[in-house]
């Protein structure tokens, strides 16, 4: 089933991509919709204020025996929760990171799942080793 709204969300971006059909045209937008992702990130910061960074440098314990007690002494940084209105902006920002994806995948005749599918089988065969 997943596979199929992959495909289906695949086939529907290459039928309404018209205007950014050239690949420089998709690595462009693709470029911008990244960089409007971490705009409106850096937004519900400064301009909302909803969620706060709080960083430091890591500081890692001698005494750390499992990569389950590392993951609990490091930290994301982030303070707060995002506020319905930058969820929906960053939601809807990352959805057009997704849509210029799928028209990159088309572009190259690649599979968007079968991409997602080759991403999930390393992470999960590869474990912690397949940390990036």
């Amino acid at each position: 089933m997943k596979d199929l709204i992959c495909d289906e969300f695949q086939n529907v971006v290459g039928d309404l991509l018209i205007r950014h059909r050239s690949i420089l045209d998709i690595l462009s937008k693709l470029s911008e919709s990244t960089s409007r992702v971490n705009r409106a990130i850096v937004k519900s910061i400064t301009d909302c204020g909803c969620v706060s960074i709080n960083a430091e440098k890591v500081q890692v314990p001698e005494h750390i025996d499992s990569f389950e007690e590392l993951k609990k002494c490091l930290d994301n940084h982030l303070r707060g929760e995002l506020c319905s209105n930058c969820e929906d902006v960053i939601v809807s920002e990352m959805g057009k990171l997704l849509f210029y994806s799928a028209a990159l995948c088309n572009t190259l005749d690649l599979n968007l799942y079968d991409v997602f599918l080759e991403e999930y089988k390393k992470a999960s065969t590869l474990g912690v080793f397949n940390l990036t």
